[in-house]
């Protein structure tokens, strides 16, 4: 029978148990543990404005915090379980997973191990932490955590065991029985399924097992979890109330997610093909890890897919857009290979600098005696009494600021290229790291994403904040192809401030730059004003063969590559050719470091 006291009349005496409680629950994992006070809700309505809804407790990592919602404890009668309950959700913060960055981790292992059930990771996860959590409290800190799991079992599941059978709560329960040695059927009720009970001691050894590597478990205890999921994959109601960490990372700035890591995908395997839990040293196991082999060295240095990525973030409680998430993805991609922090260093200073004056003793080199000095003090001089000497020292000289090239990139959005909100776009990538290395260098961006005829969006002007490069680089057309001529024209009208240089980043459509813009100017008139204004060179990075310059075996290339020698040999282009977008990496790489490798950040903006 469920137990449902007034609120009204218990919460002024509830609220001061289980603040009294905090202090107890710290202490059960150390106490020199810090974090914030609990944020005890005496409403459900209270608890909602603090972001708990479903569960009675819940973690946010963002600003270290416990919220609880006193109202639904009330209701499925745990009021009486403060120390417990409180030292479970410090240990989300203290064990598993304790950082946004381990949540991403998580997630992306739960996720991998769940094929097509991934929207299931969320929930996975919060059981498999709360495992190594509770197993913790139970054994050795000798709280009543088995209790409340019969308190939850009998207010959510009733008395039908025909509701629980194969079900992933008995499962579950099942496990913490083997745990913590107690008679079958005591948490999971009556259940005679013989792979359910095997499942749950493969279960209770994972736990045992990665008690000190909890990460690498994850993926093995979710395939474990896998079939029951298929079969339950609406869960029991008790399982809601589980959910304290479901939107943990919410608020959290995202980092850490985007490498796939070695042990990931091996980690993703049914627990009795690990020896260290089956303890079977017959099995054949050979194919499993030539393939496991295989699949980890593969995935080694690999990042993921920008829409994998957007999904790990949601399912650890992030909202965030598409396009918000794309903006991140390149950010974080881009960040190893930026130029390093330009130093400006300061010579000394090659004359010295007088100082002031010191006596000047006998035993001291006779001609550094200041004889007009001496005789102003005393017009007969004594020597090692009266005179004196100059005192000579150096200062920081100053050197010239070599001034920072502006940058004006222009790419390519059409149809043949990536949607960078998708997969992977090695032109967003390229143009991120070239951008934030020109920030870096104290330039100024101006970029222009380009797809077919009034497609295009660009910055308003040459800017200095990296999340509008990045929107913009970040977006997508996936249109015709015809360069923004007119965007070119009005850029150059006159010659800037700044020398800027001219990038371009697209494949064998850029040639569309040369045609006629709307008010008929030649295209090569209206890009050669433009390198004479700009100043300083333009460069063009295109998805071209590496032999264009002598290929004759595609006919319709054939005008595209003589427009690009014409450019090279009459305006001076750069042209790099890159047969695969991978390269633009490498290439952006270069770039950056034979741009903007050394400037001094001197001339305008703050670092980035």
């Amino acid at each position: 029978m469920s137990i449902t006291p007034s609120i009204t009349n218990t919460t002024p005496t509830l609220i001061d148990r289980w603040r009294d409680a905090w202090p107890q629950a710290i202490e059960k994992w150390s106490k020199f543990t810090r974090l914030r006070d609990a944020r005890l809700c005496e409403s459900k309505l209270e608890a909602a404005k603090e972001g708990l809804t479903g569960s009675f407790a819940m973690i946010r990592l963002v600003d270290q915090s416990v919220v609880v919602d006193l109202e639904t404890i009330c209701n499925i009668g745990l009021e009486d379980y403060a120390v417990e309950i409180l030292a479970h959700e410090i240990g989300h913060h203290v064990l598993a997973p304790s950082s946004a960055t381990d949540q991403f981790r998580l997630l992306a292992r739960m996720r991998r191990a769940l094929p097509t059930l991934e929207h299931h990771a969320p929930m996975i996860a919060n059981l498999y932490t709360d495992l190594f959590i509770n197993d913790r409290l139970q054994r050795q800190a000798s709280l009543r955590m088995a209790d409340i799991y019969r308190l939850l079992d009998k207010t959510t599941n009733g008395s039908s065991e025909a509701s629980k059978q194969a079900s992933l709560w008995t499962l579950y329960m099942r496990i913490y029985e083997h745990l913590w040695k107690l008679d079958k059927g005591d948490l999971s009720g009556n259940s005679d399924d013989d792979n359910l009970d095997t499942d749950a001691w493969l279960g209770a050894r994972l736990i045992r097992v990665y008690s000190g590597d909890w990460m690498n478990g994850a993926g093995k205890f979710a395939t474990l979890l896998l079939p029951y999921v298929v079969k339950d994959s609406e869960s029991q109601k008790a399982m809601q109330y589980l959910q304290d960490t479901k939107d943990a990372a919410i608020g959290c700035e995202p980092y850490g997610a985007q490498e796939i890591e070695d042990n990931e995908i091996d980690g993703a395997i049914h627990p009795v093909n690990d020896q260290r839990i089956s303890g079977s040293d017959e099995m054949d196991l050979t194919g499993i890890n030539d393939s496991v082999a295989r699949s980890s060295s593969q995935s080694k240095g690999q990042a993921r897919e920008p829409y994998e990525y957007g999904e790990i973030l949601k399912a650890a409680g992030i909202v965030l857009t598409d396009h918000d998430i794309a903006v991140r993805y390149y950010r974080e991609r881009a960040l190893p290979h930026l130029i390093p922090f330009p130093t400006q260093l300061t010579p000394a200073s090659p004359e010295p600098q007088m100082e002031g004056l010191e006596p000047w003793e006998i035993g001291d080199p006779l001609d550094e005696i200041d004889w007009l000095q001496s005789v102003m003090q005393s017009p007969r001089p004594i020597p090692g009494l009266t005179t004196v000497r100059r005192m000579y020292g150096q200062e920081p000289g100053t050197i010239r600021d070599r001034t920072p090239v502006d940058l004006d990139m222009y790419v390519d959005s059409s149809g043949s290229m990536p949607n960078p909100q998708r997969q992977i776009s090695y032109l967003a990538l390229a143009g991120a790291i070239i951008a934030l290395s020109a920030l870096r260098a104290g330039s100024s961006v101006q970029v222009t994403l380009w797809s077919g005829k009034n497609q295009h969006m660009q910055t308003q002007g040459f800017v200095r904040d990296d999340d509008k490069i990045l929107r913009v680089l970040t977006g997508f057309y996936g249109g015709a192809t015809a360069f923004p001529i007119h965007q070119l024209r009005e850029t150059f009208t006159k010659r800037r401030k700044y020398p800027t240089h001219i990038l371009m980043i697209s494949d064998d459509g850029i040639t569309t730059m040369f045609e006629d813009d709307e008010k008929g100017n030649s295209g090569w008139d209206v890009s050669a004003r433009a390198l004479a204004f700009g100043d300083a060179g333009g460069t063009m990075a295109l998805n071209l063969a590496s032999d264009w310059e002598t290929n004759d075996s595609a006919a319709w290339l054939q005008n595209v590559y003589a427009d690009l020698r014409r450019a090279r040999r009459d305006q001076g282009w750069e042209i790099h050719a890159v047969s695969q977008f991978k390269e633009l990496v490498e290439f952006a790489r270069a770039f950056s470091h034979r741009h903007y490798g050394g400037l001094s950040t001197a001339r305008k903006g703050t670092e980035l």
